[in-house]
């Protein structure tokens, strides 16, 4: 009685457990390999080979939107044909495709693109100095009746059917793979059999369990979750128990194991790979590979697929430095614990030549010269790949004492190698013209001479009037140096507005600079940014003041910083992106010249702030921070537009800028200290039109600094000359050169604003070319 008591009670549990995992749900179909199953079906599935297609002209989509080494139509719709974004390719197939994917995109990932490119077939990646070239190894049907465990290659999974074949065999599922909402289905029992998994089942959680090596699965019925060594993880799809056979989301499986698969929606079959050989791979991080130079830096990586050591490696073809020039395949393969080997991995090593140093080489026109007389150098230096640098020494446009002079040009290209070339000439104790007038006659636009600055103050001035515009300056200078986050300047302002910002961070931390533009109006504004000028961050004051100025210049040449912006009611936006695009680091200076419109007065907040902080958050907390002994200030008409119309240029005169007698400052207010007033010294920020209707026919026209270092650009005639093209104006004696009119009256215009970091005032010098000789 007891006996039998004990019979039924097992046999009862035996039941329930059955219910969840079935019986052998994967039966081999009477030892009977594929080649005898030919009559029983049209088409017989192998396995591809990996060096042809088994389906001729379709396309077949992979996972990650690659295409695989076989091709067929479209997977019809709802079917799952990719995994996650981590599942990786296996194709390694050569050939192209140009079938169309139609399928609509399903809620797990099915591919919908349009695939029309060329499959080169290798999804694996190259180093920087060599092109991967996989193994090709054809993968055909077996004819071995034995079941092989975990090393089984790949599993064929026929669409809507229970037929799977592995290694040359048939085999049979508990129920069919099939497609539910988009997700495709498989029982466990059929892949964990096949795949070689341990596989149990935990009756006290009701869970199903696979494992792998260190990798757990485990599965409830009825459940769109699951668990991969003990963190629960989403499906695709809800779990389901049908006829006594367990039914997950296929990609549940093979992304928890990282196995790939790829789908052949003609032969209407999904190809696991089940391979547990190891993977190797490797790159050269060598960005160019020098022959005889380069030491090859070999960068390896190898996994198991099963989690075993490596615990070998083999090269063939290596060489930590190739001694000649041209292209080596590498081959790399490892070996894992248990004895296995990975496919080699190959990639094709390109070793260049040595470079050669550049040649450098250049010419005068002459060998001998008189003092004062105009050399002309060709540069003829020469380089297979590019010139990076010329470093001339002693290049002088003229001599001024006799005797021997050499000059020296060094040219340096991209590799880092330089030559050096010299050329002795001859001066003659005659003089052709003195210093003075050489650099009036032959000293190019941008470039600076000396000169006895003593004078200039006795020359004339020219008594200019001019007329205001109604430009609302917004200068936020002060604190020039700022040493906490705050707000550095706030203003209301309505129509044509230009903003001058210049700041040196000394906060002791990364800080970034914005400005706000704030709509409290019942309507929205537009706001138009007609140009903009940004320099640095930079460590030197002068150098982002020059290049705000310069670059403010070519946006009025081009109208590249044009765009409009709409603020609704109520809402701040960010505007002038080129102040906040970047982070500055202690001690950088920035400046910005901007100028704007708008149709609705707007409230403009410019404020410092901790790189890391969101200024929106933040602008509410920030407190006003006080000024220092730099200016501030809302300063009306910020436009002057200067017309001369008597001759100029015939005896020496100057025309000055700044000096707050013939061109005042402007006064304004700081709306942060309750309208203070201020004055605007220098007038920086101010924008100078300024139109000479009569110069004298030979007239020199150069820019002189008259209140300290100074160094920025103008516009003349259209044109952006630099003051001076490199380094800046040091003292009263020097001067850059600007224009110089020709043998006949021209009109001339300049467009000038003082550049931030410099000193004003400034002077437009006219002065008379002496006449040339002849040589």
């Amino acid at each position: 009685m007891k006996f039998k008591r004990l019979l039924v009670t097992t046999v009862i549990a035996a039941s329930q457990v059955a219910l969840v995992i079935p019986a052998n749900a994967a039966e081999l179909v009477q030892n009977q390999p594929i080649a005898a199953a030919v009559s029983e079906q049209t088409t017989v599935p192998t396995s591809p080979s990996v060096s042809q297609n088994v389906n001729d002209g379709k396309n077949l989509v992979q996972p990650s939107g690659q295409t695989s080494g076989t091709s067929g139509t479209a997977v019809p719709q709802g079917t799952e044909i990719k995994p996650s974004d981590n599942q990786q390719s296996t194709n390694s197939g050569a050939n192209t495709n140009s079938g169309t994917n139609t399928n609509p995109t399903t809620t797990d990932g099915t591919n919908t693109g349009t695939n029309s490119g060329t499959d080169t077939g290798s999804s694996t990646d190259t180093g920087n100095n060599g092109s991967a070239v996989p193994a090709t190894q054809p993968a055909t049907p077996s004819t071995d009746q034995s079941v092989e465990g975990s090393d089984s290659g790949q599993l064929i999974l026929m669409m809507n059917s229970k037929k799977m074949y592995q290694n040359g065999k048939e085999y049979l599922a508990g129920y069919p793979m099939e497609v539910k909402n988009g997700v495709s289905y498989i029982s466990i029992r059929a892949i964990v059999e096949r795949a070689g998994f341990k596989f149990s089942y935990d009756s006290k959680t009701k869970e199903t369990i696979i494992k792998r090596a260190a990798d757990e699965l485990r599965f409830k019925v009825n459940t769109n979750s699951y668990k991969v060594n003990g963190v629960t993880k989403a499906m695709k799809g809800k779990s389901y128990n049908v006829k006594g056979n367990f039914m997950v989301p296929l990609t549940a499986i093979t992304n928890a194991l990282s196995i790939t698969y790829k789908v052949d929606s003609v032969g209407k079959r999904v190809i696991v790979n089940l391979s547990t050989l190891p993977v190797a791979s490797f790159t050269i991080s060598n960005k160019e590979i020098i022959a005889g130079e380069t030491q090859v830096q070999y960068v390896t990586s190898s996994t198991s697929p099963i989690g075993l050591p490596i615990v070998n490696e083999e090269w063939t073809g290596r060489q930590d430095m190739f001694d000649t020039p041209g292209t080596y395949p590498v081959t790399y393969r490892v070996q894992d614990s248990s004895g296995q080997w990975s496919e080699p991995y190959t990639l094709n090593v390109t070793v260049n030549k040595p470079h050669t140093p550049p040649v450098a080489d250049f010419k005068t026109d002459k060998d001998t010269y008189k003092m004062g007389e105009l050399i002309t150098y060709t540069d003829l230096s020469t380089d297979e790949v590019g010139i990076k640098d010329r470093v001339w020494e002693n290049k002088q446009l003229a001599f001024f004492t006799p005797g021997t002079m050499t000059i020296r040009l060094n040219v340096v290209n991209v590799f880092g190698l330089s030559t050096t070339v010299e050329k002795t000439i001859t001066i003659t104790n005659e003089t052709l013209y003195t210093q003075d007038e050489f650099n009036k006659i032959f000293v190019p636009a941008g470039e600076k001479y000396t000169f006895d600055g003593s004078q200039v103050p006795t020359w004339d001035k020219v008594r200019y009037s001019f007329v205001s515009e109604p430009v609302t300056l917004i200068r936020s200078n002060s604190p020039e140096t700022v040493y906490s986050e705050g707000v550095l300047y706030r203003e209301n302002a309505i129509g044509n507005t230009r903003f001058m910002i210049h700041h040196a961070n000394s906060t002791g931390k990364s800080v970034k600079m914005y400005v706000i533009a704030t709509n409290d109006n019942s309507e929205t504004a537009r706001l138009t940014q007609s140009s903009l000028g940004f320099g640095g961050p930079s460590t030197y004051a002068a150098a982002a003041g020059k290049a705000s100025v310069s670059r403010y210049y070519e946006s009025l040449q081009l109208g590249n910083k044009y765009k409009d912006m709409w603020i609704a009611p109520g809402e701040s936006k960010i505007i002038l992106n080129d102040l906040s695009a970047s982070s500055m680091k202690q001690g950088d200076v920035i400046s910005l010249l901007a100028d704007l419109y708008s149709d609705h007065t707007l409230q403009y907040s410019v404020i410092m702030l901790g790189s890391e902080k969101d200024p929106f958050n933040s602008l509410p907390y920030l407190t006003a921070l006080e000024p220092d002994i730099h200016n501030r200030g809302t300063y009306m008409e910020a436009n002057r537009n200067i017309e001369f119309n008597d001759l100029i240029g015939e005896k020496p005169t100057r025309l000055l800028i700044g000096d707050n007698s013939i061109d005042p400052y402007l006064i304004g207010s700081d709306a942060l200290k309750n309208g203070e007033y201020r004055l605007n010294a220098g007038n920086f920020g101010v924008l100078y039109r300024i139109k000479l209707y009569r110069v004298a026919p030979n007239t020199l026209i150069t820019f002189n600094g008259r209140g300290g270092y100074y160094a920025g650009s103008i516009m003349v005639n259209g044109d952006i000359v630099q003051i001076p093209n490199s380094g800046g104006l040091n003292t009263p004696s020097e001067n850059v050169v600007l224009f110089r009119s020709g043998d006949r009256e021209q009109t001339v215009e300049f467009l000038f604003t003082a550049a931030p970091g410099s000193n004003l005032s400034v002077n437009l010098l006219f002065q008379q070319i002496p006449p040339k000789k002849n040589q």
